[in-house]
């Protein structure tokens, strides 16, 4: 099932998420090279600062997305005000099944 993490930032926390990419970074690598990751990238502000993260993952259930989430070093490093988890399907230009409804 996929699940999108929408994530917030806490405001005046760009440098925290500068500072954690790096590590953010890898995270995503490793996800993507396991085939749990399926597309992920940031929110930008009105100036295109991030404030946010929009990552979609393959997971078993709410839980295993949960922890997959906790695990993503920004999470770490407090940079999210919010993370909201939610079942999602992927209907158009899905590239797994790319016939359209």
């Amino acid at each position: 099932m996929l699940f999108a993490l929408t994530c917030k930032d806490k405001p005046g926390h760009l440098q925290v998420r500068l500072d954690n990419r790096p590590a953010h970074l890898d995270f995503l690598r490793k996800l993507n090279e396991a085939g749990t990751l399926k597309f992920a990238g940031p929110f930008l502000d009105d100036d295109g600062k991030p404030t946010g993260s929009l990552v979609v993952i393959e997971a078993a259930d709410k839980n295993e997305a949960t922890k997959i989430g906790a695990d993503d070093p920004y999470a770490k490093a407090g940079l999210f005000e919010s993370v909201r988890i939610r079942a999602w399907n992927w209907v158009f230009n899905n590239p797994a099944n790319p016939s359209n409804p």
